[in-house]
């Protein structure tokens, strides 16, 4: 039986040490200044990226792998006998997945699964992990493939965002909302939905009450919870996200694991975003 290979893009935030402990592929989207192009994760970090943002003023554009990057990191491992499993950033969000999809009807069929993950960030990531078990126990590409798909509705991601300022420069609200966000001090909670980035509630006051009340939308679930795996995301808020990995860990049993946000989730939320991200089961 050929040996499955697993990819995903820049945006699932694997931590690195998963990435080479179970050979995953990553295939970077490009984060864009001006006339300027740069790989996610391997031309740029989001240390660099925030520094940027606050010299210039204004956000950075990013743009998907083409079919073309998609193809070349494909092929030394169809030519060496592998099957590919990749999955996605939401094909909501980003025509990566459009162009992975391109990419994979250039080699013989059956070779290469792609799967939408309508998701982002640590949900993608959880979902790499499950891929990457279920190859490790010797499931086929199309048996992994049904498996993903299935977990694909019950993955829960949700998001805390320190600042509006990011959203406002990003287009995602008006200068009015940033203005009497700031003032009032309201930190949106972003969940993914259908794919989709949206607005789950506002907390007004400290950060730490909207923290409090996303670990606490968490530990409601807790008889839900897949406890393979949890994962707490995060920029620049590795103090918030140890408290919430500890707490997690001790409330519900469950394997708790930090990482850190690459510079497309940044780009879009800003600095100390912090989210929970996990399966649920029945």
């Amino acid at each position: 039986m050929p040996r499955i290979k697993i990819f995903a893009d820049s945006t699932s935030d694997l931590a690195p040490e998963w990435i080479q402990q179970y050979e995953i592929g990553i295939i970077p989207l490009y984060v864009v200044f001006g006339e300027e192009s740069l790989k996610d994760g391997q031309e740029i970090k989001p240390e660099q990226l925030y520094e940027r943002v606050s010299r210039h003023g204004s956000l950075p554009k990013t743009a998907a792998p083409s079919p073309a990057d998609f193809m070349t990191a494909f092929q030394p491992y169809i030519e060496q006998g592998d099957d590919i499993f990749y999955i996605s950033l939401s094909s909501e969000l980003s025509s990566t997945y459009q162009n992975a999809l391109l990419a994979s009807s250039e080699f013989p069929e059956g070779r290469i699964s792609v799967v939408d993950s309508k998701n982002l960030s640590s949900g993608i990531g959880l979902m790499v992990m499950k891929a990457v078990y279920a190859a490790e126990q010797g499931k086929t590409l199309a048996e992994i493939t049904q498996q993903i798909e299935a977990m694909k509705p019950t993955v829960r991601t949700e998001f805390v965002i320190d600042t509006l300022e990011y959203l406002y420069k990003g287009g995602r609200c008006s200068g009015m909302q940033n203005l009497i966000g700031s003032l009032l001090k309201i930190r949106p909670v972003i969940r993914v939905t259908d794919g989709k980035m949206s607005p789950a509630y506002k907390v007004r006051g400290k950060r730490e009450k909207a923290l409090e009340q996303m670990l606490q939308n968490t530990l409601n679930n807790r008889e839900q919870i897949d406890r393979d795996l949890v994962i707490v995301v995060h920029t620049m808020a590795e103090e918030d996200a140890l408290n919430l990995k500890k707490t997690l860990q001790e409330q519900t049993g469950a394997r708790v694991e930090l990482t850190t946000a690459g510079c497309v989730v940044c780009s879009h939320c800003g600095p100390k975003t912090t989210g929970i991200i996990y399966n649920t089961i029945h």
